[in-house]
């Protein structure tokens, strides 16, 4: 029997409200029922679905009894005839199509129309004021109490907010990040239960927010709810925001955080620099200008090439390896096959590893030629910055323990987690949440790597290792230490002293790429500083460099690519991260130009045009400006302590950002949607890098090592010519057969690879003469760079140039059916391919295989037990296959091995046979 309730207050009528409990001996889970004239109501399990109508407007409203969520979607009567409203609902129907009801998340709260930034910033401001000159946690909390924000939240008008979080028993500083939340106009993340009684709310609204008042006083605490909040989510928010406050306190924490987020938000105008070759601007005013920077173009000056490698060879028992690993990677699109998970870009399976395990093949390539020239052991210190986004840092930590840490021991890796930051709106800055207590985030931007590192003691642990520069990669790059440009790049930048490097080249146009730029500051003492910079694409518009879309000629392609690829001086990046200001987080911005997308409590998917407040770690330059007394031109980066080394671009990057949609014939990703958003101007040509373009550039890079031996291949043309047939060929070689490209040239002679043919070589010990190769031949070694101990520590120790594996071939001819490059499911840029025919060998432990003056023909296995030499001939019935175990003496060196010497700027090898 229905009543008339007498929990609602009488001050809400003229609603007419009802209450039932269809089993009064269960008051710890009632079924509830809200009726509103005779509108169709509902009910099903711990659920309810009605609709209330008013004078004006019509409700639909969503309540569970077993989570507390309360939602509704209001809208006018005129709008009544939506099919949202105008379907009745029958009980019989299921529930599940029901439960995306809500158009928008409910934890969004929209701000007023005359919302005012400048006036909210000078608020937070002068409460930030106010908190930075608190010495402890009982001033913070007094000041933040008497806000006036965080006052009518937590106190006024009986708000069940601070009884609910009283039975939590939260302390006092997980309070006072709480209400640093509130004061930055957050609350809405805490969703609607816990919203403040405004006495400007609306009548219906405050019905609404009554009954969930109601519903609150009958929940009871099971271990994950408690008063209608969910302490799980909540936990994990306080995490979140407690990482904010502690990260972010150079700026202010919680409160700074916003205060940047609505500065970059609000400027509508920008003080452009003046854009000049050899500008001749008066010197009375300050001045600003960006010019088109000298490079050492490793490309041209080869001879200087070459010394500036031996430099990095040599140097390399005083440098470190960093890897910004934390990076979302939303755009390759990366799933678990298996359990449907999203991964992160490390894991990416490319050409049969993970993106992860080619950035230390590359490292162990320079490590193995260390050893070849000098007889020592060097094993580099890599410091990686993992994040808790796709369970970045777990899935790295599991890699490298499945790997053993690749051989190197577990003392030669740091790996930090970098903080996850609160995605924001691009209308407001308001905080975007899925739900409540589920703030959206996103990782901060590499740039943290800096400050975070200083914070989790890495520049320390580096110093521990004699370490006084370090390289920086991005994983996402898969040619970054081809041939000559890393080496050489920490080779100058130790030799000659610098601060910062940047290894760049030739910017495509329209790419998602920034570039490097040399800047001119005239500061207010009249005194000049100049520096090697960059300026992300994001913030072209800002410096007044946008393209014109009717013209051919673009600024941009003036300036050379920034690509992320860095040498850093510890001790003076170490300095700028122990900054206590903003300088520590180099080059802010706000990239508010793409679409977020989550998915809410309900399952419903919401794509929002916002960002999160990013650093950019290249622009830890911006530190290091040299000041002179006059103006800078031509030769004045000889004098700097940033630099750029130059190089073609196969040479330097090749990235694997972005998935490659089905049946889009560009193997560069188009960015429609991007262009459409983000940079309206941009060439229509312009591309993202997929990994099926990166593969290309490989198997350019592969071409040119090869062609320069005098071997026979086919060219490789325009990506838009392999769309639907894949490449001319798959030629993959280990990076320890150079990793200079010259190294790896005096390894092979002459001969021809036919197209459509593959070559995979994971040996470094290796001989190519007068090879002719049509169809398959793969060679796979156990020891490509020497064999495994356990040290007293019980770790697995690799040790350099002992027990390798190795191969020689000599006037052979390979002929085989191939790849069967018809087959629609072969990837090849994962080298995951159906065969018809192939030659394989596989070389266990020291094992060696040598093939003189032989046709092979069709398919062969070859595999040689470790300890053994395995040659192959000719014989008067077919192959003559000798096998005979490998001398003792020889087990180590092995029966033959390359000798490494430095001839002036060059390396040059000696093929020593014993």
């Amino acid at each position: 029997m229905l009543r008339e309730s007498p929990l609602i207050p009488p001050s809400l009528f003229p609603y007419k409200f009802s209450l039932q409990i269809q089993n009064p001996l269960d008051c710890l889970q009632p079924s509830l029922s809200l009726m509103a004239s005779s509108t169709p109501v509902l009910q099903q399990h711990n659920n309810l679905l009605f609709t209330f109508s008013s004078k004006y407007t019509k409700s639909l409203f969503f309540f569970n009894s077993y989570n507390s969520s309360l939602n509704y979607v209001t809208k006018p009567l005129a709008s009544t005839s939506s099919s949202l409203f105008s379907s009745p609902f029958q009980p019989s129907r299921p529930l599940v199509r029901l439960t995306r009801v809500s158009t928008a998340p409910v934890e969004y709260v929209p701000p007023a129309p005359d919302f005012d930034f400048h006036k909210e910033i000078a608020r937070l401001k002068a409460l930030k004021s106010k908190l930075d000159n608190c010495t402890n946690l009982k001033d913070r909390i007094r000041v933040i109490d008497s806000d006036s924000r965080v006052n009518s939240f937590f106190y006024s008008h009986k708000n069940s907010f601070s009884r609910v979080f009283e039975t939590l028993h939260l302390d006092k500083h997980e309070m006072f990040l709480l209400k640093c939340v509130v004061a930055a106009g957050q609350q809405h993340v805490f969703g609607d239960v816990c919203t403040e009684f405004d006495a400007t709310r609306s009548s219906l609204k405050s019905a609404f927010y009554a009954l969930a008042e109601m519903i609150d006083n009958w929940d009871v605490n099971d271990g994950i709810r408690c008063r209608g909040v969910n302490v799980e989510a909540l936990r994990s928010m306080l995490k979140i925001i407690a990482e904010v406050e502690r990260f972010y306190d150079c700026i202010g924490g919680i409160i700074g955080y916003q205060i940047m987020v609505l500065e970059l938000l609000a400027q509508s105008t920008f003080e452009r620099p003046c854009l000049s070759h050899n500008s001749n601007n008066s010197l009375k005013h300050d001045i600003t200008e960006i010019h088109p920077p000298s490079v050492l173009d490793l490309s041209q000056d080869l001879e200087y090439a070459s010394q500036a490698a031996i430099w990095g060879i040599e140097g390399l028992p005083n440098m470190g390896e960093i890897y910004p690993l934390g990076g979302s990677a939303d755009r390759l699109g990366l799933v678990d096959s298996n359990s449907g998970e999203c991964l992160p870009a490390a894991m990416l399976p490319y050409c049969g590893r993970t993106l992860l395990e080619g950035l230390i093949r590359d490292l162990q390539a320079r490590e193995y030629l260390y050893f070849k020239l000098y007889g020592k052991q060097c094993i580099t210190p890599v410091a990686i910055m993992t994040s808790a986004a796709k369970s970045n840092h777990e899935h790295v930590t599991s890699l490298c323990e499945g790997l053993r840490w690749f051989g190197r021991g577990r003392s030669k890796f740091k790996l930090f987690e970098q903080p996850l930051v609160p995605a924001v709106s691009a209308e407001d800055g308001q905080w975007l949440a899925s739900r409540p207590f589920k703030p959206v985030c996103k990782p901060g931007g590499h740039g943290v790597i800096w400050k975070l590192a200083y914070n989790e003691g890495v520049f320390q642990w580096f110093h521990d290792h004699g370490r006084r520069g370090a390289t920086v990669r991005q994983v996402s790059n898969i040619v970054a230490a081809t041939d000559v440009t890393l080496l050489a790049l920490a080779g100058i930048g130790l030799r000659q002293g610098k601060k910062l490097g940047f290894a760049s080249c030739k910017r495509n146009a329209g790419a998602t790429e920034g570039i490097n730029v040399l800047i001119e500051k005239k500061n207010l003492e009249g005194k000049w500083t100049c520096g090697i910079s960059c300026i992300e694409y994001t913030e072209f518009d800002k410096f007044g460099m946008t393209d014109n879309p009717l013209s051919s000629y673009s600024l941009q392609d003036e300036f050379p690519a920034n690509t992320n690829i860095l040498y850093v001086d510890l001790p003076s990046a170490e300095l700028v991260a122990s900054s206590n200001d903003e300088t520590s987080l180099p080059g802010m911005v706000l990239n508010v130009k793409k679409e977020i997308t989550f998915v809410d409590q309900f399952g419903s998917k919401h794509s929002v045009r916002g960002g999160r407040l990013e650093c950019t770690m290249q622009n830890l330059a911006d530190n290091f400006f040299n000041t002179c007394s006059s103006r800078c031109y031509d030769g004045v980066e000889d004098e700097l302590d940033t630099f750029i080394v130059y190089n073609e671009r196969k040479k330097v990057t090749s990235s694997t950002k972005t998935k490659r949609r089905q049946g889009d014939k560009s193997l560069h990703q188009k960015l429609d949607e991007i262009r459409s958003t983000t940079m309206p101007h941009w060439n229509q040509n312009c591309s993202l890098q997929t990994p099926d373009g990166s593969l290309l550039d490989v198997m350019r890079n592969a071409y040119d090592i090869l062609y320069h031996c005098e071997i026979k291949l086919p060219k490789i043309e325009g990506n838009e010519k392999y769309v639907d047939s894949g490449p001319p060929f798959l030629i993959l070689l280990h990076p320890a057969l150079g990793p200079l490209w010259e190294v790896t040239r005096q390894k092979f002679h002459r001969g021809s690879i036919s197209k459509g043919s593959e070559l995979q070589i994971e040996v470094a010990e290796f001989l190519w003469r007068d090879v002719q190769l049509d169809g398959s031949l793969i060679i796979l070694a156990e020891n490509v760079l020497g064999s495994t101990r356990i040290d007293d520590n019980g770790e697995t120790i690799l040790e350099y140039g002992k027990r390798c594996g190795r191969c020689k071939l000599e006037n052979v001819k390979i002929l085989n059916d191939g790849i069967d490059w018809n087959a629609r499911e072969n990837l090849y840029w994962k080298h995951d391919v159906q065969r018809f025919e192939a030659v394989k060998v596989i070389l266990h432990g020291n094992a060696e295989f040598e093939a003189v003056d032989v046709i092979l023909q069709g398919s062969h296995v070859f595999e040689v037990p470790d300890g053994y030499k395995m040659k192959i001939t000719t014989g008067d019935s077919g192959l003559a296959v000798e096998l005979k175990p490998i001398e003792n003496k020889l087990m180590e060196s092995g029966s033959w091995f390359w000798n490494y010497k430095i001839m002036g700027k060059h390396v040059q090898l000696e093929l020593v046979e014993i």
